[in-house]
């Protein structure tokens, strides 16, 4: 029990202070409730209002892509440069140090493998196991157009429901199938659909053409996909890019894990994202950094 007799009896109210409320930083969250709004802070950096997100998540349909062969070798190393990892439950559970801080967002989606129909989805992962993982968001794939196009824009709502009742972001990632036309008109529909429905932020690709009519018109956050590995400076100028262009960040990949150097790799992203650094000059950052 506190010692009672050094209390001191002038205290300082400050009535002539009004208390202020901060809004939320993040586009479009301003009324979510205070675990929400949490665990994106997690997610997207305060001080820039941007994210790097690790995806190592591909093996859930791909099996070992190249780079991803071993985990704990490839990406580990990785982590303590990336402000998010996505990825699946079985590697968290297998490969990632429970010591790691970065925020987690969870694959939720899945069922079909490469040699089937993709669009098949359905949700994989219960939101109980979600937060035993201590996850920052789910993660759930939508294919706009696609032959299950009502059952993965499902998915995403009925994990919508299930999130919001404990406070975790749902990322919907806007999947393309081979025969549809990757052009911002087809991006702004399947994005405003993603977020209409209620997710919290939305995954899709850059496109050089009208990229910026895209996050103009998403009324949440938006993160490119790294998509196939690009020399390092084309992939430094497309998030640089998509970064002026109004996106929230990054959720890169083959980009990062496949080049010659992750680690120099991953710094520059980091410096074009959260410093506005030139794609020049992250190149001159990542040449630096992988001979020292």
């Amino acid at each position: 029990m506190a010692d009672l007799d050094d209390v001191q009896e002038t205290k300082n109210y400050y009535t002539d202070v009004p208390q202020e409320t901060e809004g939320f930083f993040l586009k479009g969250s301003n009324s979510y409730d205070w675990g929400m709004k949490n665990r994106l802070s997690r997610i997207f950096n305060p001080r820039s209002g941007k994210t790097v997100m690790l995806a190592f998540d591909h093996g859930y349909f791909q099996g070992p892509t190249t780079g991803l062969e071993r985990i704990d070798l490839n990406i580990v190393p990785l982590a303590p440069y990336a402000d998010t990892l996505m990825l699946t439950r079985g590697i968290l559970r297998s490969n990632i140090p429970p010591s790691l801080t970065n925020s987690i967002v969870m694959r939720a989606s899945g069922g079909p493998s490469i040699l089937k129909e993709l669009s098949n989805e359905d949700i994989a992962v219960s939101i109980e196991d979600s937060i035993r993982l201590n996850a920052a968001a789910m993660a759930v794939q939508v294919f706009i157009g696609g032959e299950n196009e009502s059952q993965s824009v499902l998915n995403m709502t009925k994990l919508v429901d299930q999130g919001t009742r404990y406070g975790i972001p749902t990322l919907a990632v806007t999947a393309v199938g081979k025969d549809m036309v990757r052009d911002a008109k087809y991006f702004r529909l399947a994005t405003r659909m993603c977020a209409e429905l209620g997710a919290h932020y939305v995954k899709t690709y850059y496109v050089e053409e009208g990229f910026d009519t895209v996050t103009s018109c998403c009324p949440v956050p938006i993160v490119i996909a790294g998509g196939k590995k690009l020399p390092e400076l084309d992939a430094l100028k497309m998030a640089y890019n998509a970064i002026q262009q109004g996106a929230a960040g990054v959720d890169m990949g083959r980009n990062i894990f496949q080049s010659e150097a992750p680690i120099a790799m991953i710094q520059a992203v980091r410096a074009v994202v959260h410093d506005n650094e030139t794609p020049d000059k992250a190149l001159d950052l990542y040449n630096t950094l992988r001979t020292s």
